[in-house]
């Protein structure tokens, strides 16, 4: 069996005895455990279960279409009949769970600047319980802010705005909008100024709710640029007075405008299904942002398809959500828990865990004090945590970390034969666990790859299921999601049962729904989930959608994948990250970013090649700790910013990324012939990433264009 621990930073030379020893012990355990444990658990058919054939083209053709094996005769599109528009599905929830609890949003206790070593001040909280709205509390705040906007002038069908952190208040206005018929235009609260005025403006709209923060920090800056605004609702109690803002804008606080709602109802607009719920912007990785619209049809398709996917969903699930409300899998997982009568604790990156960078030292991060069962995260988010916890296994005396990789290799073959190791998980991985609560049932990672030594991790210490999702906003984050049985590494699983996917050859980069063993080709997503095209933008929709001959709307991915035997799908490239090198060899820079990015060294890495020039080069964000301990070893001293700029440390990494490659099996013209580190990490608010930290090439091309001139010129 393969060591994927081998990759790992705890890998070490075990003293032979006591691993011996240690082997022998697992022997008996397992011996004397596994009959009666095999007998009772029913693990032979989860076996079964996992290795069975869960999606088959409908035409019998490699392309496809590939449906759910549940699915082959018509693909689903609603939760419940008749609940065909979301106003109806949080409804259908609040007649259901009228008590339940729905939202919650901790306490702030108190809040202080810590001043650190190095002169710079991070703010710290204490934080305490949580505070729940029930589903009949957030169904009339939701009524009453509707009828408050449409008494301040917003008319159905006409765009409103939310340009807002992830909160309880952002799905209370939501409901709101899709009550009232307004469609909701969302907007990342990491975009640049321009961004954010092109997207207001481009939606002609005049009502906005945001926060004290945001309004702020990135709203303040571009009203003279926005002059259809006239409304700015903040989400803060706190009514605060705005002296120096344009003329003619008005500020008001939700609970005003909620005040103003409990007047009697003002007139209110049924949505049908086509109409539109929301205009998402995407996070533009390539150029200014686009407009997604998705309609009330769509959206409860893409959830429906989603909460299949989850075993055993119901009302005694918590959900903790942290990532921006703007992107479709944070809203669509929401949707997901509030159509099930769930519980939504919110949180954010910074006060996550107990380690997190705003939690004081010493008091209780969200996860510890939620216990989530379900949790949703991008592999940027669940790399840092694999990262954190193998440097503390670094740190552990060597009896501990022989018993830690003991017990992880164990693991790791008893899960790949589907079974279970519930002494391990007690003795070993409870304290890891414990990092998010210790009641996660279900991880789902999406936005981008997760690397196989990130998901193994997430799966061994954590001791629940990592379910992998693939989807776009344009098709509502929908596609495929990898059953939770399912325990291989780099796939995304099956097509849902709301969509379909084909496989479309591509001449240029060699790939053919032909190619043995398995079909391989461009991502063509179809079905109910599949949007209604970009706002504005006729040339792209007609370039990235299409209609079937049976009605049916199909999205271009621009993704390339490929269909295993079992009909679960990888992802294997993408068109637009292709390059020509001079001597005409196709390099494909994000295939060589995710064999790279398992290295311990880098945090983050771009490819990047220029068609004149003959090779591959890199810009990297190295691990401080693992660079700092590469520095001793060299004898090389000096701050991350010098050990960054030191040209020595540069070849050293250089040397380690290549051993990388070639045991990642990259071709020769694909490994990267030089580097350049950047001590800076890459942030949203960097403007390097998007919020789903995936990479901006554009903008990094620009940021490091006079290095990019050094590594090509020999300068």
């Amino acid at each position: 069996h393969t060591n994927h621990v081998g990759s790992c930073p705890c890998k070490t030379r075990h003293n032979n005895a006591r691993v011996l020893s240690g082997h022998q012990v697992v022997w008996v355990y397992s011996v004397i455990t596994f009959l009666p444990w095999y007998l009772l658990s029913g693990a032979s058919r989860s076996q079964a279960h996992a290795k069975r054939v869960k999606a088959r083209s409908v035409s019998r053709n490699p392309a496809g279409p590939y449906r759910a094996v549940s699915n082959q005769l018509k693909l689903v599109s609603l939760l419940h009949e008749g609940v065909d528009t979301l106003d109806k599905v949080f409804e259908y929830a609040v007649v259901h769970f009228p008590q339940r609890d729905c939202l919650g949003t901790r306490e702030v206790l108190s809040e202080e600047d810590e001043i650190q070593p190095n002169g710079k001040v991070f703010k710290k909280v204490i934080l305490g319980d949580y505070n729940w709205l029930s589903y009949e509390d957030t169904f009339h705040l939701s009524q009453r802010f509707g009828s408050g906007l449409a008494a301040l002038g917003q008319k159905p069908l006409c765009n409103i705005a939310v340009f807002c952190e992830t909160r309880a208040e952002w799905i209370i206005a939501a409901q709101a909008c899709f009550m009232y018929n307004f469609p909701l235009v969302t907007l990342y609260s990491t975009l640049g100024g321009a961004a954010i005025a092109h997207g207001l403006n481009e939606t002609e709209v005049t009502h906005i709710i945001t926060s004290k923060d945001l309004l702020q920090s990135r709203l303040k800056a571009i009203l003279m640029d926005v002059p259809r605004l006239k409304h700015i609702i903040v989400v803060d109690k706190k009514p605060t007075s705005w002296p120096d803002l344009p003329r003619g804008i008005m500020v008001h606080n939700m609970a005003a405008v909620q005040e103003l709602g409990s007047k009697p109802e003002n007139s209110k607009s049924q949505p049908v299904p086509s109409d539109i719920a929301v205009i998402m912007y995407t996070s533009g990785s390539t150029g200014i942002p686009k407009g997604v619209m998705i309609s009330h049809s769509n959206i409860i398709a893409g959830i429906t398809g989603m909460a299949e996917r989850i075993p055993n969903l119901n009302e005694n699930d918590t959900y903790i959500g942290y990532l921006p409300l703007a992107h479709v899998l944070e809203l669509s997982a929401e949707l997901v828990c509030v159509s099930h009568g769930c519980r939504i604790g919110y949180s954010s990156p910074q006060t996550l865990a107990d380690q997190s960078s705003k939690i004081k030292k010493g008091s209780k991060g969200d996860t510890s004090v939620l216990r989530p069962t379900l949790m949703a995260a991008v592999p940027e988010i669940m790399d840092r945590i694999y990262k954190n916890v193998m440097t503390k296994v670094e740190e552990m005396s060597s009896v501990q970390k022989t018993l830690f990789v003991l017990a992880y290799n164990y693991k790791m073959e008893q899960i790949s034969k589907g079974y279970s190791t519930p002494l391990c998980d007690r003795l070993v991985f409870r304290k890891v666990r414990s990092l998010l609560g210790g009641n996660t049932r279900v991880l789902w990672s999406g936005g981008a790859p997760l690397s196989a030594a990130t998901q193994r991790f997430m799966n061994i210490c954590f001791c629940c299921p990592v379910g992998q999702g693939y989807g776009l906003t344009e098709t509502c984050g929908a596609g495929t999601i990898s059953e939770l049985s399912d325990y291989s590494t780099g796939r995304v699983g099956a097509p849902l049962v709301c969509s379909e996917i084909m496989l479309k050859d591509w001449e240029e980069g060699g790939y053919f729904s032909t190619d043995k063993p398995n079909p391989r080709g461009e991502i063509l997503i179809g079905g109910p989930n599949v949007t209604m095209g970009y706002y504005k933008n006729e040339q792209k929709n007609r370039e990235d959608f299409f209609v079937d001959a049976n009605g049916q709307r199909w999205f271009c991915t621009g993704d390339i994948g490929e269909f295993h035997h079992d009909g679960c799908l990888k992802i294997i490239d993408r068109k637009k990250d292709l390059v020509k090198l001079q001597a005409g060899e196709y390099v494909s820079l994000g295939k060589v970013e995710a064999v790279l990015k398992n290295c311990p060294l880098i945090d983050n890495i771009c490819a990047y090649a220029n068609s004149d020039e003959s090779y591959v080069i890199g810009f990297v964000v190295p691990n401080q700790k693992q660079l700092t301990t590469l520095a001793e070893q060299k004898g090389i001293r000096g701050s991350l910013e010098e050990l960054c700029n030191h040209a020595e440390m540069e070849k050293e990494v250089l040397h380690i990324i290549t051993d990388a490659a070639v045991t990642g099996k990259l071709e020769r013209f694909e490994i990267p012939k030089k580097i350049c580190l950047s001590p800076e990490p890459w942030t949203p608010e960097t403007g390097l990433v998007t919020d789903a930290f995936k990479l901006k090439r554009k903008e990094l091309k620009t940021h490091y264009q006079d290095d990019i001139e050094r590594m090509y010129g020999g300068k």
